[in-house]
Protein backbone atom coordinates (compact mmCIF):
# COMPACT_ATOMS: atom_id res chain seq x y z
CA UNK A 1 0.00 0.00 0.00
CA UNK A 2 1.34 3.51 -0.73
CA UNK A 3 2.44 5.39 2.29
CA UNK A 4 1.85 9.46 2.24
CA UNK A 5 4.93 9.81 4.26
CA UNK A 6 7.02 7.74 2.11
CA UNK A 7 5.77 9.86 -0.70
CA UNK A 8 6.14 13.46 0.90
CA UNK A 9 9.76 11.99 2.63
CA UNK A 10 11.02 10.98 -1.34
CA UNK A 11 9.90 14.67 -2.53
CA UNK A 12 11.90 16.27 0.47
CA UNK A 13 14.65 14.25 -1.16
CA UNK A 14 14.48 15.20 -4.33
CA UNK A 15 13.76 18.96 -3.96
CA UNK A 16 15.84 20.12 -0.65
CA UNK A 17 18.62 17.53 -0.35
CA UNK A 18 19.67 17.00 -3.82
CA UNK A 19 19.27 13.46 -4.20
CA UNK A 20 19.35 12.14 -7.83
CA UNK A 21 20.08 9.22 -10.12
CA UNK A 22 24.34 10.53 -10.87
CA UNK A 23 24.02 8.07 -13.78
CA UNK A 24 22.56 5.80 -16.01
CA UNK A 25 25.36 3.83 -18.08
CA UNK A 26 24.89 1.24 -20.73
CA UNK A 27 27.32 -0.94 -21.26
CA UNK A 28 28.26 -2.03 -24.50
CA UNK A 29 30.70 -5.23 -25.14
CA UNK A 30 32.71 -4.59 -28.90
CA UNK A 31 34.39 -7.69 -28.70
CA UNK A 32 32.38 -8.42 -32.36
CA UNK A 33 33.55 -5.18 -33.67
CA UNK A 34 37.55 -6.66 -33.99
CA UNK A 35 39.10 -6.40 -37.38
CA UNK A 36 42.25 -6.70 -39.14
CA UNK A 37 41.74 -3.16 -40.75
CA UNK A 38 41.45 -0.22 -37.66
CA UNK A 39 39.22 1.56 -40.72
CA UNK A 40 36.91 -1.17 -40.39
CA UNK A 41 37.00 -1.46 -36.80
CA UNK A 42 36.26 1.78 -35.87
CA UNK A 43 33.40 1.92 -37.80
CA UNK A 44 32.18 -1.23 -36.41
CA UNK A 45 32.52 0.43 -32.99
CA UNK A 46 30.54 3.24 -33.91
CA UNK A 47 27.96 1.01 -35.76
CA UNK A 48 27.20 -0.85 -32.68
CA UNK A 49 27.27 1.84 -29.86
CA UNK A 50 24.91 3.83 -32.27
CA UNK A 51 22.51 1.02 -32.44
CA UNK A 52 22.37 0.32 -28.52
CA UNK A 53 22.48 3.81 -27.48
CA UNK A 54 20.57 5.86 -29.78
CA UNK A 55 17.42 5.60 -27.08
CA UNK A 56 19.54 5.68 -24.15
CA UNK A 57 19.13 9.85 -23.53
CA UNK A 58 15.38 10.04 -24.64
CA UNK A 59 14.24 7.28 -22.28
CA UNK A 60 16.65 8.84 -19.43
CA UNK A 61 14.57 11.67 -19.90
CA UNK A 62 11.53 9.89 -19.92
CA UNK A 63 11.92 8.26 -17.14
CA UNK A 64 13.10 11.65 -15.08
CA UNK A 65 9.37 13.18 -16.47
CA UNK A 66 7.21 10.16 -15.30
CA UNK A 67 8.43 9.76 -11.79
CA UNK A 68 10.12 13.50 -11.14
CA UNK A 69 13.43 11.87 -10.52
CA UNK A 70 16.60 14.11 -11.80
CA UNK A 71 18.73 11.83 -13.78
CA UNK A 72 22.37 13.74 -14.35
CA UNK A 73 23.99 11.91 -16.63
CA UNK A 74 23.54 9.43 -19.44
CA UNK A 75 26.73 7.95 -20.22
CA UNK A 76 28.27 4.73 -22.81
CA UNK A 77 30.82 2.26 -21.70
CA UNK A 78 32.95 0.06 -23.69
CA UNK A 79 34.93 -3.04 -24.07
CA UNK A 80 38.63 -2.05 -22.97
CA UNK A 81 40.06 -0.46 -26.41
CA UNK A 82 42.84 -2.50 -25.90
CA UNK A 83 41.37 -5.05 -27.11
CA UNK A 84 40.66 -4.16 -30.22
CA UNK A 85 43.92 -2.32 -30.73
CA UNK A 86 45.46 -6.05 -30.27
CA UNK A 87 43.59 -7.61 -32.96
CA UNK A 88 43.66 -4.20 -35.29
CA UNK A 89 47.21 -2.53 -34.85
CA UNK A 90 47.27 1.10 -36.14
CA UNK A 91 46.68 4.52 -34.30
CA UNK A 92 44.70 3.40 -30.81
CA UNK A 93 43.57 7.52 -31.50
CA UNK A 94 41.31 6.58 -34.10
CA UNK A 95 39.01 4.22 -31.63
CA UNK A 96 39.29 7.44 -29.40
CA UNK A 97 38.27 9.81 -32.06
CA UNK A 98 35.15 6.87 -32.89
CA UNK A 99 33.88 6.96 -29.26
CA UNK A 100 33.87 10.69 -29.03
CA UNK A 101 31.70 11.06 -32.51
CA UNK A 102 28.97 8.52 -31.35
CA UNK A 103 29.38 10.27 -27.99
CA UNK A 104 28.41 13.50 -29.65
CA UNK A 105 25.89 11.65 -31.79
CA UNK A 106 23.89 9.77 -29.11
CA UNK A 107 24.11 13.03 -26.72
CA UNK A 108 25.49 11.26 -23.50
CA UNK A 109 27.74 12.64 -21.40
CA UNK A 110 31.04 10.93 -21.01
CA UNK A 111 31.56 7.37 -22.56
CA UNK A 112 34.37 5.39 -20.60
CA UNK A 113 36.32 2.50 -21.96
CA UNK A 114 39.68 3.79 -23.81
CA UNK A 115 40.96 1.36 -21.14
CA UNK A 116 43.80 -1.26 -20.57
CA UNK A 117 43.76 -4.22 -17.91
CA UNK A 118 47.47 -4.72 -17.36
CA UNK A 119 47.28 -6.16 -14.22
CA UNK A 120 49.90 -8.90 -14.85
CA UNK A 121 51.36 -7.44 -17.87
CA UNK A 122 51.10 -6.10 -21.29
CA UNK A 123 49.02 -7.86 -23.99
CA UNK A 124 49.26 -6.48 -27.81
CA UNK A 125 47.60 -3.47 -28.41
CA UNK A 126 48.10 -2.32 -24.01
CA UNK A 127 50.96 -0.56 -24.52
CA UNK A 128 50.07 1.30 -27.78
CA UNK A 129 47.02 2.22 -25.98
CA UNK A 130 48.65 3.88 -22.93
CA UNK A 131 51.07 5.46 -24.79
CA UNK A 132 48.44 7.47 -26.74
CA UNK A 133 45.84 8.34 -23.65
CA UNK A 134 47.43 11.82 -23.80
CA UNK A 135 46.77 12.62 -27.08
CA UNK A 136 42.92 10.69 -27.07
CA UNK A 137 42.29 12.70 -24.30
CA UNK A 138 43.79 15.81 -25.55
CA UNK A 139 41.66 15.76 -29.04
CA UNK A 140 38.31 14.44 -27.51
CA UNK A 141 35.81 15.56 -25.32
CA UNK A 142 33.87 13.09 -23.78
CA UNK A 143 36.34 10.23 -23.74
CA UNK A 144 37.11 8.92 -20.64
CA UNK A 145 40.28 6.52 -19.83
CA UNK A 146 41.17 4.05 -17.47
CA UNK A 147 44.21 1.87 -16.85
CA UNK A 148 43.94 -1.35 -14.20
CA UNK A 149 47.47 -2.35 -13.10
CA UNK A 150 47.06 -4.57 -9.93
CA UNK A 151 45.19 -6.48 -8.48
CA UNK A 152 44.73 -9.14 -4.98
CA UNK A 153 45.21 -12.02 -7.19
CA UNK A 154 48.34 -10.99 -9.38
CA UNK A 155 49.93 -8.63 -7.60
CA UNK A 156 51.15 -5.00 -8.97
CA UNK A 157 52.66 -4.06 -12.41
CA UNK A 158 55.55 -2.02 -11.45
CA UNK A 159 56.50 -1.37 -15.44
CA UNK A 160 52.86 -0.25 -15.61
CA UNK A 161 52.64 1.84 -12.62
CA UNK A 162 56.22 3.79 -13.96
CA UNK A 163 54.38 3.91 -17.43
CA UNK A 164 51.58 5.58 -15.80
CA UNK A 165 53.15 8.23 -14.05
CA UNK A 166 54.36 10.12 -17.32
CA UNK A 167 50.95 9.35 -19.12
CA UNK A 168 49.04 11.06 -16.09
CA UNK A 169 51.85 14.07 -16.48
CA UNK A 170 51.60 14.32 -20.11
CA UNK A 171 47.84 14.31 -20.12
CA UNK A 172 48.04 17.34 -18.03
CA UNK A 173 50.68 18.91 -20.33
CA UNK A 174 48.71 18.30 -23.62
CA UNK A 175 45.69 20.13 -22.15
CA UNK A 176 47.00 22.59 -19.92
CA UNK A 177 45.57 25.34 -21.92
CA UNK A 178 42.05 23.52 -20.45
CA UNK A 179 42.56 23.46 -16.67
CA UNK A 180 44.64 20.39 -17.46
CA UNK A 181 41.71 18.34 -17.74
CA UNK A 182 43.02 15.64 -19.46
CA UNK A 183 43.73 14.27 -16.73
CA UNK A 184 40.61 14.72 -14.46
CA UNK A 185 39.44 12.05 -17.24
CA UNK A 186 41.96 9.71 -16.76
CA UNK A 187 42.11 6.98 -13.44
CA UNK A 188 44.78 3.99 -12.45
CA UNK A 189 43.19 1.30 -10.46
CA UNK A 190 43.72 -1.60 -8.53
CA UNK A 191 41.09 -4.21 -8.52
CA UNK A 192 38.95 -2.37 -10.67
CA UNK A 193 35.27 -3.40 -11.61
CA UNK A 194 33.78 -4.69 -14.71
CA UNK A 195 30.73 -3.26 -14.02
CA UNK A 196 31.73 0.39 -12.60
CA UNK A 197 29.17 3.24 -14.06
CA UNK A 198 30.79 6.06 -13.01
CA UNK A 199 33.40 8.00 -14.63
CA UNK A 200 35.84 8.48 -15.58
CA UNK A 201 36.85 4.75 -14.19
CA UNK A 202 34.06 3.07 -16.05
CA UNK A 203 34.66 0.28 -18.86
CA UNK A 204 32.41 -3.00 -19.81
CA UNK A 205 34.32 -5.96 -18.70
CA UNK A 206 35.07 -8.84 -21.00
CA UNK A 207 33.18 -10.83 -18.75
CA UNK A 208 29.82 -8.98 -19.23
CA UNK A 209 26.59 -9.71 -21.35
CA UNK A 210 26.56 -7.96 -24.61
CA UNK A 211 24.58 -5.28 -23.79
CA UNK A 212 23.22 -3.81 -20.25
CA UNK A 213 22.17 -0.87 -17.98
CA UNK A 214 24.29 0.02 -14.86
CA UNK A 215 22.93 2.68 -12.62
CA UNK A 216 24.41 4.93 -10.47
CA UNK A 217 22.62 6.29 -7.33
CA UNK A 218 23.31 9.45 -5.28
CA UNK A 219 22.66 11.56 -2.17
CA UNK A 220 25.03 12.65 0.79
CA UNK A 221 23.24 15.60 1.31
CA UNK A 222 20.17 13.34 1.94
CA UNK A 223 22.18 11.29 4.15
CA UNK A 224 23.41 14.32 6.08
CA UNK A 225 19.84 16.02 6.78
CA UNK A 226 18.74 12.38 7.96
CA UNK A 227 21.57 12.71 10.47
CA UNK A 228 20.88 16.16 11.31
CA UNK A 229 17.72 15.87 12.55
CA UNK A 230 18.97 13.31 15.26
CA UNK A 231 19.31 13.98 18.73
CA UNK A 232 22.69 15.44 19.15
CA UNK A 233 23.20 12.40 22.29
CA UNK A 234 22.38 10.12 19.99
CA UNK A 235 25.42 7.14 19.97
CA UNK A 236 27.33 5.85 17.01
CA UNK A 237 25.36 2.48 17.09
CA UNK A 238 21.93 4.69 16.07
CA UNK A 239 23.83 6.72 13.75
CA UNK A 240 24.88 3.84 11.98
CA UNK A 241 21.50 2.80 12.00
CA UNK A 242 19.92 5.53 10.29
CA UNK A 243 22.80 5.90 7.73
CA UNK A 244 21.77 2.36 6.95
CA UNK A 245 18.11 3.09 6.72
CA UNK A 246 18.82 6.16 4.66
CA UNK A 247 20.94 4.40 2.22
CA UNK A 248 17.97 1.73 1.49
CA UNK A 249 15.29 4.68 0.87
CA UNK A 250 17.89 5.55 -1.89
CA UNK A 251 18.86 2.49 -3.21
CA UNK A 252 15.08 1.69 -3.41
CA UNK A 253 14.81 4.72 -5.99
CA UNK A 254 17.98 3.11 -8.28
CA UNK A 255 16.18 0.05 -8.48
CA UNK A 256 12.92 1.85 -9.98
CA UNK A 257 14.92 3.71 -12.29
CA UNK A 258 17.20 0.63 -13.33
CA UNK A 259 14.35 -1.41 -13.56
CA UNK A 260 12.33 0.97 -15.85
CA UNK A 261 15.36 1.76 -17.86
CA UNK A 262 15.90 -1.72 -18.43
CA UNK A 263 12.62 -2.68 -19.79
CA UNK A 264 12.14 0.52 -22.12
CA UNK A 265 15.33 -0.42 -23.94
CA UNK A 266 14.95 -4.12 -24.13
CA UNK A 267 18.79 -4.73 -22.54
CA UNK A 268 19.50 -6.61 -19.09
CA UNK A 269 19.21 -4.52 -16.07
CA UNK A 270 23.03 -5.05 -14.43
CA UNK A 271 23.89 -3.26 -11.15
CA UNK A 272 23.11 -0.42 -9.19
CA UNK A 273 26.20 1.64 -7.91
CA UNK A 274 25.56 2.85 -3.95
CA UNK A 275 28.14 5.12 -3.88
CA UNK A 276 27.25 8.67 -2.53
CA UNK A 277 28.63 10.78 -5.05
CA UNK A 278 29.22 14.11 -4.11
CA UNK A 279 29.03 17.70 -6.23
CA UNK A 280 30.19 20.56 -5.65
CA UNK A 281 26.77 21.72 -4.43
CA UNK A 282 26.67 23.21 -1.31
CA UNK A 283 24.95 20.76 1.27
CA UNK A 284 25.33 17.65 -1.42
CA UNK A 285 29.05 16.42 0.34
CA UNK A 286 30.78 13.29 1.86
CA UNK A 287 32.53 15.71 3.98
CA UNK A 288 29.32 17.30 5.73
CA UNK A 289 28.46 13.80 6.85
CA UNK A 290 31.68 13.05 8.09
CA UNK A 291 31.23 16.65 10.30
CA UNK A 292 27.19 15.74 11.13
CA UNK A 293 28.59 13.03 12.78
CA UNK A 294 31.10 14.43 14.86
CA UNK A 295 34.12 16.08 13.11
CA UNK A 296 34.87 20.06 13.55
CA UNK A 297 36.30 19.63 10.25
CA UNK A 298 36.93 17.03 7.50
CA UNK A 299 40.75 15.88 8.01
CA UNK A 300 40.58 15.95 11.62
CA UNK A 301 41.79 13.35 13.63
CA UNK A 302 38.66 10.89 13.49
CA UNK A 303 38.00 11.07 10.04
CA UNK A 304 38.99 7.84 9.04
CA UNK A 305 36.85 5.90 11.35
CA UNK A 306 33.80 8.07 10.73
CA UNK A 307 34.46 7.03 7.08
CA UNK A 308 34.56 3.64 8.18
CA UNK A 309 30.97 3.49 9.60
CA UNK A 310 29.66 5.28 6.75
CA UNK A 311 31.19 3.44 3.89
CA UNK A 312 30.06 0.27 5.58
CA UNK A 313 26.48 1.23 6.80
CA UNK A 314 25.61 2.67 3.34
CA UNK A 315 26.60 -0.74 2.12
CA UNK A 316 24.43 -2.76 4.55
CA UNK A 317 22.14 -0.92 3.77
CA UNK A 318 21.88 -0.88 -0.16
CA UNK A 319 22.22 -4.62 0.04
CA UNK A 320 18.93 -5.26 1.72
CA UNK A 321 16.90 -3.12 -0.95
CA UNK A 322 18.23 -4.90 -3.89
CA UNK A 323 19.61 -8.09 -5.13
CA UNK A 324 21.56 -5.93 -7.90
CA UNK A 325 24.37 -4.18 -5.85
CA UNK A 326 27.90 -3.83 -7.71
CA UNK A 327 30.21 -1.76 -9.13
CA UNK A 328 31.87 0.64 -6.31
CA UNK A 329 29.12 0.96 -3.57
CA UNK A 330 30.40 3.01 -0.91
CA UNK A 331 31.97 6.96 -0.46
CA UNK A 332 33.36 8.66 -2.65
CA UNK A 333 36.12 11.58 -1.89
CA UNK A 334 36.57 13.37 -4.85
CA UNK A 335 38.05 16.09 -3.11
CA UNK A 336 37.63 18.90 -6.24
CA UNK A 337 33.68 17.69 -6.14
CA UNK A 338 33.12 18.26 -2.44
CA UNK A 339 32.30 21.31 -1.02
CA UNK A 340 33.43 20.20 2.21
CA UNK A 341 37.12 18.65 1.26
CA UNK A 342 37.54 21.95 -1.11
CA UNK A 343 36.88 23.38 2.35
CA UNK A 344 38.72 21.29 4.21
CA UNK A 345 41.97 21.10 1.62
CA UNK A 346 41.90 25.42 1.87
CA UNK A 347 42.31 25.00 5.48
CA UNK A 348 45.07 22.75 4.92
CA UNK A 349 42.96 20.46 7.63
CA UNK A 350 42.84 17.85 4.62
CA UNK A 351 46.34 16.84 3.56
CA UNK A 352 46.87 13.95 0.79
CA UNK A 353 48.31 11.80 3.49
CA UNK A 354 45.20 11.86 5.19
CA UNK A 355 43.22 11.14 2.12
CA UNK A 356 45.33 8.31 1.56
CA UNK A 357 44.39 6.79 4.94
CA UNK A 358 40.66 7.20 4.43
CA UNK A 359 41.01 5.63 0.78
CA UNK A 360 41.75 2.28 3.26
CA UNK A 361 37.83 2.27 4.31
CA UNK A 362 36.03 4.07 1.64
CA UNK A 363 35.02 3.22 -1.90
CA UNK A 364 37.25 4.18 -4.54
CA UNK A 365 41.27 6.26 -3.73
CA UNK A 366 43.10 9.33 -3.99
CA UNK A 367 40.05 11.26 -6.36
CA UNK A 368 40.46 14.73 -8.15
CA UNK A 369 43.35 15.54 -6.08
CA UNK A 370 45.29 18.85 -8.11
CA UNK A 371 48.81 18.08 -7.19
CA UNK A 372 51.88 20.87 -7.98
CA UNK A 373 52.70 21.28 -11.78
CA UNK A 374 56.32 20.72 -11.27
CA UNK A 375 55.41 17.28 -9.63
CA UNK A 376 57.79 14.35 -11.34
CA UNK A 377 56.28 11.02 -13.15
CA UNK A 378 57.94 9.47 -10.41
CA UNK A 379 56.06 10.75 -7.84
CA UNK A 380 52.81 10.20 -9.58
CA UNK A 381 54.21 6.50 -9.84
CA UNK A 382 54.77 6.40 -6.16
CA UNK A 383 51.46 7.68 -5.17
CA UNK A 384 49.81 5.31 -7.90
CA UNK A 385 52.02 2.27 -5.86
CA UNK A 386 51.23 3.47 -2.68
CA UNK A 387 46.98 3.59 -3.64
CA UNK A 388 47.44 -0.41 -5.07
CA UNK A 389 49.40 -1.72 -2.70
CA UNK A 390 46.24 -0.61 -0.27
CA UNK A 391 43.67 -2.34 -2.56
CA UNK A 392 46.06 -5.09 -3.65
CA UNK A 393 46.22 -6.46 0.38
CA UNK A 394 42.75 -5.24 1.73
CA UNK A 395 41.14 -7.09 -1.46
CA UNK A 396 39.16 -3.62 -2.09
CA UNK A 397 38.93 -1.40 -5.45
CA UNK A 398 41.83 1.37 -5.20
CA UNK A 399 42.67 4.00 -7.61
CA UNK A 400 44.47 7.23 -8.25
CA UNK A 401 43.10 10.22 -10.82
CA UNK A 402 45.64 13.46 -9.99
CA UNK A 403 45.72 16.43 -11.96
CA UNK A 404 49.19 17.94 -12.15
CA UNK A 405 48.47 21.83 -11.95
CA UNK A 406 50.88 22.63 -15.14
CA UNK A 407 52.39 26.14 -13.99
CA UNK A 408 50.65 26.39 -11.07
CA UNK A 409 51.95 25.94 -7.29
CA UNK A 410 50.67 24.71 -3.76
CA UNK A 411 47.89 27.02 -2.91
CA UNK A 412 46.82 28.05 -6.07
CA UNK A 413 43.81 27.11 -7.91
CA UNK A 414 42.30 24.88 -10.75
CA UNK A 415 38.45 25.15 -11.35
CA UNK A 416 37.10 22.50 -14.19
CA UNK A 417 33.42 23.75 -13.94
CA UNK A 418 30.71 21.71 -13.78
CA UNK A 419 30.57 17.90 -11.72
CA UNK A 420 34.32 18.34 -11.62
CA UNK A 421 34.47 21.29 -9.34
CA UNK A 422 37.27 22.84 -7.95
CA UNK A 423 39.57 23.00 -5.64
CA UNK A 424 43.07 24.50 -4.42
CA UNK A 425 46.61 22.45 -5.58
CA UNK A 426 47.46 19.79 -2.65
CA UNK A 427 51.03 19.79 -0.67
CA UNK A 428 53.26 16.45 -1.31
CA UNK A 429 56.38 15.36 -0.20
CA UNK A 430 58.79 15.34 -3.41
CA UNK A 431 61.59 13.58 -1.76
CA UNK A 432 62.15 11.26 -4.65
CA UNK A 433 61.25 7.53 -5.12
CA UNK A 434 62.74 7.45 -8.46
CA UNK A 435 65.19 4.36 -7.86
CA UNK A 436 62.77 2.71 -6.82
CA UNK A 437 59.77 3.34 -9.36
CA UNK A 438 62.60 2.70 -12.19
CA UNK A 439 63.14 -0.35 -10.98
CA UNK A 440 60.14 -2.13 -12.54
CA UNK A 441 59.35 -5.69 -12.59
CA UNK A 442 56.24 -7.15 -10.71
CA UNK A 443 55.51 -6.25 -6.48
CA UNK A 444 53.81 -9.95 -6.15
CA UNK A 445 50.11 -11.25 -4.88
CA UNK A 446 49.96 -10.84 -1.20
CA UNK A 447 49.14 -14.30 0.95
CA UNK A 448 45.69 -13.56 0.93
CA UNK A 449 45.60 -13.95 -2.60
CA UNK A 450 45.89 -17.87 -2.16
CA UNK A 451 42.12 -18.55 -1.62
CA UNK A 452 41.02 -21.83 -3.60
Amino acid sequence: MINMNDIMETITMIQEENLDIRTITMGISLLDCCDGDIDRSCQKVYDKIYRCAKDLVKTGEDIEKKYGIPIVNKRISVTPIAMLVGASGGDPVKYAKALDKVAKEVGVNFIGGYSALVQKGFSPGDKALIESIPRALAETDFVCSSVNIGSTKTGINMDAVKLMGGVVREAAELTKDNQCIGAAKLVVFCNAPEDNPFMAGAFHGPGEPDCVINVGVSGPGVVRSALAKMPEDADLTEVADKIKKTAFKITRVGQLVGTEASQRLGVPFGIIDLSLAPTPAIGDSVAYILEEIGLEQCGAHGTTAALAMLNDAVKKGGVMASSNVGGLSGAFIPVSEDAGMISAARAKTLSIEKLEAMTAVCSVGLDMIIIPGDTTPEVISAIIADEAAIGMVNSKTTAVRVIPAVGLEEGEELDFGGLLGNGPVMKLNTKSPAKMINRGGRIPAPLQSLKN
